[in-house]
């Protein structure tokens, strides 16, 4: 028996029906604005209702932030392949007053806005796996939904801050090292989670007493060819009330047959809460899993649908076509 999920979706729209976009963003000129930064920065502030901007397929390089005084934008881009927001800081590097940005300032592209949407973007850090950390996203509005976007990074892909709540949809994330992380509730819902080397896709750091931390719900584990079997962890803790359930998902034979990792601190397993059900694929190695994650029942499984997690946390995806002329 298959445990699903609503998609997070409002009904469809009436057949034709459209939204005319707030702004239009085109590297070439041919919209309001070439920058998106400069489209963010011209949104009124304190808004109670969605400004759409629309983002023409493009390279943008920039770092972008949405201030916290943003409330309610919904990016869409042409294409999740070709609409790229892209930068390529990472921690060490120095900024021009000679200080380095550190693992949360490296990210290109930062939220701190509330109720913040984006869909068929990509999200990209391009510093390189031999970096360190290098965010492609840094998330600190307190609820935000993705669709069908791509994180792409190496190491601290993607960042979610304490107290957060995010939606993410049938999305594509790859990285090497804990390139998932931070203490937020999240509910991955038929994502791609890609491993570009050996290491951990998750690193939560849980506060003590949340109820929730990760969930993926019908995810797809893969691995770059080059990757060994058995090389990837599908977690370590960064703080020790970590909390990771994947339900019903595909795993390749890249995942680690021990499936997490402790951190080295033994103190960790007892504080630490690892769990799937249902695990496919050569990595969903039951048998051979630590002795202090869980593989749930049915029952148990109940507890994290997307009704329990995140179902009313999240600001809702329109299903209209967004017009631009």
């Amino acid at each position: 028996m298959s445990l699903e999920s609503s998609s997070g979706a409002i009904p469809l729209a009436e057949e034709n029906k459209t939204i005319k976009a707030d702004a239009v963003v085109a590297s070439d000129g041919t919209g309001d604005f070439t920058s998106l930064q400069d489209a963010i920065n011209a949104v009124p502030n304190n808004r109670t209702k969605y400004y759409y901007i629309y983002i023409k397929k493009g390279i943008y390089k920039e770092v972008i932030t949405v201030p916290r005084n943003k409330d309610y934008i919904y990016l869409v881009g042409e294409n999740e392949a070709t609409t790229v927001l892209t930068y390529d800081n990472y921690a060490s590097r120095l900024k021009p007053d000679g200080s380095e940005y550190g693992t949360s300032g490296s990210a290109s592209f930062f939220v701190h806005g509330n109720n913040f949407v984006a869909e068929n973007i990509t999200f990209e850090n391009t510093a390189g796996i031999d970096a360190g950390q290098a965010l492609a996203i840094n998330i600190g509005g307190a609820r935000s939904s993705f669709r069908n976007c791509r994180f792409s990074g190496h190491q601290d892909t993607w960042y979610a801050g304490n107290g957060t709540y995010q939606y993410v949809k049938d999305c594509y994330i790859e990285g090497s090292v804990d390139f998932i992380f931070g203490g937020s509730t999240a509910f991955f819902d038929h994502c791609q989670l890609e491993s570009t080397r050996n290491g951990y896709i998750t690193a939560a750091s849980t506060p003590e007493g949340q109820t929730y931390g990760y969930v993926f719900h019908h995810c797809t584990l893969t691995a770059r060819p080059e990757i060994a079997k058995s090389s990837v962890y599908l977690g370590r803790p960064w703080r020790p009330n970590a909390k990771v359930v994947f339900v019903e998902c595909a795993m390749d034979k890249h995942i680690q047959q021990a499936g997490w990792h402790n951190w080295r601190n033994p103190d960790n397993e007892k504080t630490a809460f690892y769990a799937e059900y249902k695990s496919t694929g050569a990595g969903a190695r039951i048998d051979t899993r630590v002795s202090w994650s869980h593989q749930l029942t049915m029952e148990e499984a109940k507890s994290f649908t997307y009704e329990k997690v995140i179902g009313d946390q999240h600001p809702k995806f329109v299903e209209e076509k967004i017009q631009i002329n």
